[in-house]
């Protein structure tokens, strides 16, 4: 396969970010964009010399990959049509809005082998990319993902719009079944939650306490591991990572004992290395590196969350 014949379905704040990296691709031509905002889809198109698709279905016998982005409720509808046209997916995250429909666009996918990418952008964020060559086994870890409130992603809860972010790294870095979920949550201005707090307890002994906020009055997104003999920091924002490790033969260190590293990462484009994953996918079919099974493994936590953030604004109601 030469060219891939890429499109986008809902060019909305982030599908158009979509469509630009498409259209700035080698070997990638934008074929198209779909969305129900007829007339955005049409100045995108002009923009980037493409073209503008009054219904995503009239676009899929144009293309070999999709990008979906429109809103969750969506996601297992046009998933499937997409599937079912022999079309290449990345969805965006959350996969879908329950388990039943995300099972059935894996099935779909395996079916008909076509590539299904869920998308989580900081998979591909190259501070995360770096900590393969860091961890080994953590204990503790704390992740806090604060926001300043947006008028955008309020039809679902916070853990789906942001939490769910630092739950798939979290699931992905401790290699071990999670034993059980403690969650808590408050909706404050939205009808979801717009602030919730989860403890993870791993079979392996790790702890995970994460906590996600949209009303913040700062944008923070960090995450902090803890293992033996180190002391690991990771900046979502500005890409940089903080490693300190035991050295009982450095003494001029800020912590006595240890080696301080700083890893800076400040020149990457995250939306970039995601699709270009993504195709690479498509032109090779290997497995894409966060695959319907992960997308789901990690809406399958952020749902036991949500329920329990539910029942517990219930009872204190």
């Amino acid at each position: 396969m030469d060219e891939i014949r890429v499109g986008v379905i809902g060019v909305g704040y982030l599908g158009k970010f979509h469509a630009e990296k498409y259209a700035a691709m080698d070997n990638v031509r934008l074929v198209g964009v779909a969305d129900i905002d007829q007339s955005r889809a049409e100045d995108l198109a002009a923009r980037l010399g493409s073209r503008a698709y009054a219904h995503y279905l009239d676009l899929l016998s144009h293309v070999d990959a999709v990008s979906i982005v429109v809103p969750t409720e969506s996601h297992f509808s046009v998933g499937l049509e997409c599937l079912n046209h022999g079309v290449d997916v990345l969805i965006e995250k959350p996969m879908t809005a329950t388990l039943e429909q995300a099972d059935k666009l894996i099935d779909v996918a395996e079916s008909r082998d076509r590539i299904l990418q869920v998308g989580h952008l900081e998979r591909f964020n190259p501070a995360v990319l770096a900590l393969k060559d860091v961890i080994t086994n953590p204990m503790f870890i704390e992740a806090h993902r604060l926001s300043i409130f947006k008028d955008r992603s309020t039809d679902v809860s916070v853990v789906l719009d942001l939490m769910i972010h630092d739950i798939d790294i979290i699931l992905n870095i401790v290699k071990s079944e999670i034993q059980s979920i403690h969650a808590a949550g408050v909706p404050v201005i939205c009808e979801h939650a717009d602030i919730a707090n989860v403890r993870l307890q791993f079979e392996s002994g790790c702890v995970a306490n994460v906590t996600a906020s949209r009303i913040s009055t700062k944008n923070q997104r960090k995450i902090r591991l803890f293992q033996k003999d180190a002391y690991i920091s990771v900046d979502f924002t500005t890409r940089e990572i903080t490693l300190i490790r035991r050295d009982e033969n450095n003494s001029d260190s800020l912590v006595p004992g240890t080696d301080f590293q700083q890893l800076s990462f400040t020149e990457a484009d995250v939306l970039e290395n995601e699709l270009a994953s993504y195709i690479q996918a498509v032109r090779t079919r290997n497995a894409p590196v966060v695959s319907g099974h992960a997308g789901r493994k990690a809406l399958a936590v952020a749902l036991d969350i949500m329920d329990q953030v539910a029942a517990a604004i219930e009872k204190y109601l």
